[in-house]
């Protein structure tokens, strides 16, 4: 008899049979364009926040207040992108528990 391997359809289609360093690299660029993203949105929050009236240079008040605001943004981003971790954490292991 012969084997029916060529009905077989191809391992790894899917993501999930992905070369792991490949899906860590797509993780990565995520990361780093969401990242992007948030200082684009940091810096201009904070911009508006600090500048009374835009000019070549900051002054030391101006700078001052930027420093604060970039600072209090990064926790602030530090401690939501910890949340959100182990909110999926516990919902993956939640969902675990409930699969059979």
């Amino acid at each position: 008899g012969g084997s029916g391997t060529a009905m077989d359809p191809p391992s790894g289609a899917g993501l999930g049979g992905a070369d792991p360093q490949l899906q860590r690299f797509i993780e990565v660029e995520t990361q780093k364009q969401r990242f992007q993203q948030l200082v684009h949105q940091m810096t201009e929050l904070c911009w508006e926040k600090c500048m009374d009236k835009p000019g070549p240079k900051l002054d030391s008040r101006a700078e001052t207040c930027f420093v604060n605001c970039v600072e209090r943004f990064i926790d602030t981003s530090q401690f939501i992108l910890n949340r959100l971790e182990q909110t999926q954490k516990s919902k993956s292991a939640f969902s675990e528990s409930l699969s059979d």
